[in-house]
């Protein structure tokens, strides 16, 4: 008996079955629920493509205070082509009029909420716990999905089993973009991270293996994930597409000497905490006796 194998992307449904046809040199009429008569085999083509499952992608926004560009972040995740989405907005009290543009996408969001947290880790965490997807991509209230068709794709170039998917992400500055490719994961991880969330989308079980953000870091807690992740083995794939776009808006893009300090700090304490062998503990003391001051320099 010959078996033939044949790869299949997120195209959805139609797309996967069309393949399935012509490896059998067949036609598939899938939009009516057709098929040509022609055999066993297009019969269990037929059977696999009505059984096809989408994987489930779980897209989380929070947000505080984010009615100047939250509009723009939904429409980029609600307007998506690819069929297994999952939105999560995860709002912290917010004063202006953020609701409000949540209200106005309720019907289009699967799940939100509205309270006081414990920083922006406590929320990403909270969004954790009501994803139901395989993966999970975080996109915050200041960045928005690169076009409507990438999250398709994104899934039709991510490797079967990866723990991490890491795209490329614009920059963006005054309206000006500039474009990210990152490092992945190698050993430069520890000493910066070379990642962005926005662009990196993680198995959801990652978590469940190597723990949810730490909430005692205000800016660093992505960081200080991917390293854990780095550290216990993670797999990462590097995928040439961009994904997303990223503000330069927010707290970890503040560039003044005070707000540099503050996220040297956090990782300076990201590296200690994380150290596994005396040789790197002495290469982080000599990287932070050196490093600040030559950033100074920079400023």
């Amino acid at each position: 008996m010959h078996f033939q194998f044949i790869e299949l992307d997120a195209g959805g449904t139609e797309s996967a079955c069309s393949k399935v046809a012509a490896a059998f040199g067949r036609s598939l009429a899938t939009g009516s629920g057709m098929v040509e008569s022609g055999g066993p085999f297009l019969s269990a083509s037929w059977f696999f493509c009505s059984r096809l499952s989408i994987m489930k992608i779980s897209i989380i926004t929070i947000c505080y205070n984010s009615a100047r560009y939250l509009v723009h972040t939904i429409e980029s995740v609600v307007s998506q082509t690819y069929g297994g989405l999952e939105y999560i907005v995860v709002d912290g009290g917010s004063s202006d009029g953020t609701l409000d543009i949540i209200r106005q996408y309720e019907d289009r969001i699967d799940r939100w909420i509205s309270g006081p947290d414990n920083g922006i880790a406590d929320a990403m965490n909270k969004g954790l716990a009501m994803a139901s997807g395989e993966y999970v991509l975080f996109l915050h209230s200041d960045d928005y999905l690169a076009s409507p068709e990438v999250i398709a794709a994104a899934v039709g170039r991510m490797g079967a089993g990866q723990d991490v998917c890491l795209f490329d992400i614009f920059l963006e500055k005054n309206g000006q973009k500039r474009l990210h490719r990152p490092r992945g994961f190698n050993w430069w991880m520890n000493l910066k991270t070379g990642v962005f969330h926005q662009s990196a989308i993680c198995r959801r079980d990652l978590f469940d293996r190597i723990g949810n953000f730490d909430t005692s870091f205000a800016i660093a807690m992505d960081y200080d994930f991917f390293l854990r992740a780095y550290r216990a083995g993670a797999s990462a794939e590097k995928i040439p597409l961009v994904l997303s776009v990223m503000r330069l808006v927010g707290v970890s893009s503040r560039l003044d000497w005070p707000e540099l300090m503050e996220r040297f700090s956090e990782e300076q304490r990201t590296h200690f905490k994380n150290c596994t062998s005396v040789w790197l503990r002495v290469v982080y003391m000599g990287y932070w006796s050196v490093y600040p001051l030559y950033r100074r320099m920079m400023v």
